[in-house]
């Protein structure tokens, strides 16, 4: 009993899993070319998905504690051991296992591209206002930070 519905839990995952895959894939698009109203739509799309995913891992974990199992891939091969649907539990446990670490790896790269966009435009920031200099080449073609910056405004 408790074997079925924790397989049911695993596959009713896997649609919310690949939305939020597709999301994540859209956000990055967004991110590149820098559209905010997207990014802001995404945004809510993603923590929707990510309650209801946390919800069922919680529920997943509830059911292996209330058997006295790790609640890790441990708890889920000893039961999946016991049951008839044991195969059918370790491959769709494994194939939600790897939606998930696609799901990490495109936010990780999402995350890194706001930080390079967050250093670009920080950058930018401090040389229109005139904050610390930009380092440049100079005639001779070494390098050398001007002299006496002046904010944009006042070239």
């Amino acid at each position: 009993m408790h074997d079925t519905n924790l397989l049911q839990l695993i596959t009713d995952d896997f649609a919310p899993a690949q939305q939020l895959l597709e999301l994540l894939r859209t956000e990055s698009l967004a991110l590149h070319g820098r559209d905010m109203n997207l990014l802001e739509g995404i945004l809510a799309q993603k923590q929707a998905l990510i309650i209801l995913l946390e919800q069922h891992g919680r529920k997943r974990s509830e059911i292996l504690a209330s058997l006295n199992l790790p609640t890790n891939r441990s708890g889920l091969e000893q039961l999946a051991s016991q049951s008839s649907v044991g195969e059918a539990l370790l491959a769709q446990s494994d194939v939600l296992t790897d939606l998930l670490s696609q799901c990490q790896a495109a936010n990780a790269n999402n995350g890194q591209s706001i930080v390079v966009q967050q250093v670009a435009t920080a950058t930018q920031l401090k040389i229109l206002t005139g904050g610390e200099p930009p380092a440049l080449y100079d005639a001779s073609g070494t390098f050398s930070k001007l002299v006496k910056p002046r904010p944009l405004s006042q070239a």
